[in-house]
């Protein structure tokens, strides 16, 4: 399933969750409705937030981590922010990369 979510402002998502003791860093992306209505939830766990770039290709900018409920008003989903961790991924597939995969053949 897909749904469209708009990006929040870290400051806005720390404002509401801090209601809840609830930190949230800077590797962190926060996406949903200030109304609630529409988000990722529990099963969602590990799934993308894909953003369509400048370029009109999509990006994997977070992937599902955490939330308060699931679409529930002022507490958006929270995201873990790729774009921290491309070192660590790349070093990863890089160590662990075990066959070439033609990408354009996936998307065919």
């Amino acid at each position: 399933m897909k749904v469209n979510v708009p990006i929040i402002s870290d400051g806005e998502c720390q404002d509401n969750y801090s209601k809840k003791n609830k930190k949230i860093s800077n590797h962190m992306i926060c996406a949903g409705y200030s109304a609630g209505g529409k988000d990722s939830c529990q099963a969602d766990s590990g799934g993308p937030l894909a953003c369509l770039g400048p370029n009109n290709q999509y990006f994997l900018a977070g992937v599902v981590s955490w939330g308060w409920g699931c679409a529930n008003p002022s507490f958006p989903g929270v995201y873990t922010e790729v774009s921290h961790y491309l070192t660590w991924i790349e070093s990863v597939m890089r160590d662990h990369h075990t066959k070439d995969i033609n990408i354009s053949s996936v998307h065919d």
